[in-house]
């Protein structure tokens, strides 16, 4: 069984090249980011945008020491968007950008309204995958979100994932899609506890 600890800030830098990693094949990272030079060498900084903030309230979930991270924000704290935005300028191919500027839209229309969980992003080392990291990670978030009793939300970028969020109790709600994006599917999972 994988041992789970909680990301400390001073770790995030190391943590997020775990994410990378695990998003080198995504069918949504690699179409927003598809040069591979780029993707690697700047895809931690968008990512660190995007749910980087769990490591500063102590809800970035880790499993042995970095085999595969969680990124979840509590409520009350939400992506910096700005950053994201800025990012998103200086790297997108300028093809994609008024894509990826309606997919973010889209992807807010799903958004709970109520105060949530939110998973930005949960990845494992591709070296590591299939030995029950995610399953361990999701246990240990749900855990936690279930003392709150809040309801939870993610976007699923990849259709194989979509088993593991329905094991834990996500819903579907629809489907999110821009221009020539893949498909990301918003899932809710009710507020229990």
């Amino acid at each position: 069984m994988p041992t789970i600890t909680i990301g400390k800030p001073e770790d995030k830098k190391r943590l997020l090249q775990t994410i990378v990693l695990g998003f080198s094949a995504d069918p949504m990272a690699r179409w927003a980011t598809p040069d591979p030079a780029i993707y690697l060498t700047r895809r931690d900084e968008f990512f660190d945008a995007f749910g980087g903030a769990a490591f500063d309230h102590g809800t970035a979930f880790v499993a042995d020491d970095g085999a595969a991270v969680a990124t979840w924000l509590p409520p009350g704290v939400a992506p910096d968007g700005e950053r994201m935005a800025a990012l998103m300028d200086k790297e997108l191919p300028d093809h994609r950008k008024a894509e990826m500027n309606a997919l973010f839209a889209r992807m807010e229309e799903f958004h709970p309204k109520e105060p949530h969980w939110y998973l930005p992003l949960i990845a494992a080392d591709p070296a590591l995958q299939g030995q029950g990291l995610g399953t361990a990670l999701m246990e240990a978030a749900c855990r936690r979100i279930d003392a709150d009793g809040r309801p939870a939300y993610l976007e699923s970028s990849n259709p194989r994932n979509i088993p593991l969020y329905e094991r834990f109790g996500f819903e579907r709600i629809g489907e999110i899609q821009a221009g020539t994006s893949p498909v990301q599917t918003p899932m809710v999972r009710r507020g229990r506890g």
